[in-house]
């Protein structure tokens, strides 16, 4: 017999034909019960619904940031074409100091005095005495080019001439050291006549007096290569002595020297300059001078220097880095070589 409730009732499956596949399964299925409980809906405002800081957070964000402290103007504020200047000090270098340029008269020198007193004649032949002083001159100007390599400064352009005692040779040593260097090619030389108790330069030459080297250290409105002497052998120069006083020590010691001196080879550094000072054991300007220079050539004369004396000067001397003996007026050698014979000379 057939079961008559598993036949479809025809007017359920005509009311069913309307419906889609999802409403029915709608019918059959609780979709709800899938679904999570709604929220609740809140009434409070909106910042109210976020975390809040805790309260040592809240204190900390509700202070009020200080005020900025008024801030004086500065100068460039109060001067606005000042504001620049940092920038353009920066940026310009020092300017370079102006060249010692000398401008003297170019005075004659007598040649034959020079050749009557037994030194060096410029534009003369070739002589012992001039080979001589080449060697010397040779060795003095290797050992500047030494003193510049080790930064030595206007040093290594000063040599100092002297001598333990007086009558050794040291002023006619001093003018045929400054011919012979007169002659090279790069280079000219000052001959600085520093004995100022007894000055006998520029008498040698046959030059006029003049304001010299006292006079700029005594007067700091002059300057010292206006003193400057030319003459008319090329590459030589002289500057006088200058005036006469009891207290030429105490000005050499001064703080000025320095600057005086510095201004002889400033912006000209193949200038050399050679001071004929005193005897070392006779006057204390020697002393003072070994300390601007960057060598001293102490002479020795044959027959009359002793051992003790010569010490004795290169002691007074030892300021000066470097200290070398000229030996003057030797008649024998056992090697056989002649370095120097300068008879009859009294200075």
């Amino acid at each position: 017999m057939t079961d008559q409730h598993k036949i479809p009732d025809p007017k359920q499956q005509d009311e069913a034909a309307g419906e889609s596949l999802f409403e029915r399964a709608a019918g059959k299925f609780d979709f709800n019960s899938f679904l999570g409980k709604p929220l609740p809906v809140s009434t409070e405002p909106p910042s109210r619904r976020f975390p809040v800081k805790p309260p040592e957070a809240q204190q900390v964000a509700a202070a009020p940031a200080p005020a900025p402290a008024p801030v004086a103007p500065s100068v460039a504020a109060q001067d606005p074409a000042l504001v620049a200047a940092p920038a353009t000090l920066a940026s310009v270098p020092e300017p370079a100091p102006e060249p010692a340029i000398f401008h003297g008269e170019a005075h004659p020198v007598d040649r034959e005095h020079l050749r009557a007193q037994g030194l060096i004649v410029p534009e003369g032949t070739v002589t012992e005495l001039l080979e001589e002083f080449r060697i010397v001159k040779r060795q003095l100007l290797v050992q500047a080019a030494d003193l510049r390599r080790q930064k030595a400064g206007a040093m290594a352009q000063r040599i100092l001439v002297s001598s333990p005692h007086p009558g050794e040779g040291k002023t006619y040593c001093a003018l045929n050291l400054a011919l012979s260097i007169a002659a090279e090619k790069e280079s000219e030389v000052l001959l600085v006549d520093a004995d100022f108790a007894k000055p006998s330069i520029l008498s040698a030459l046959g030059l006029p007096g003049g304001p010299g080297l006292m006079d700029a250290l005594m007067d700091e409105e002059l300057d010292v290569a206006d003193c400057v002497l030319g003459t008319d052998i090329p590459g030589l120069w002289v500057l006088p002595a200058g005036d006469t006083t009891s207290h030429d020590s105490e000005y050499i010691a001064s703080s000025r020297t320095a600057r005086v001196l510095d201004r002889l080879t400033q912006g000209s550094p193949n200038r050399m300059v050679i001071f004929d000072s005193p005897p070392a054991l006779s006057a204390s300007p020697a002393a003072e001078l070994a300390k601007y220079v960057g060598q001293t050539m102490v002479i020795v004369r044959a027959d009359k220097t002793g051992r003790g004396a010569l010490n004795d000067a290169i002691s007074l001397l030892g300021a000066c880095p470097n200290v070398q003996l000229l030996l003057n007026a030797a008649q024998f050698s056992p090697s056989g070589r002649r370095f120097g014979s300068y008879y009859g000379y009294r200075g």
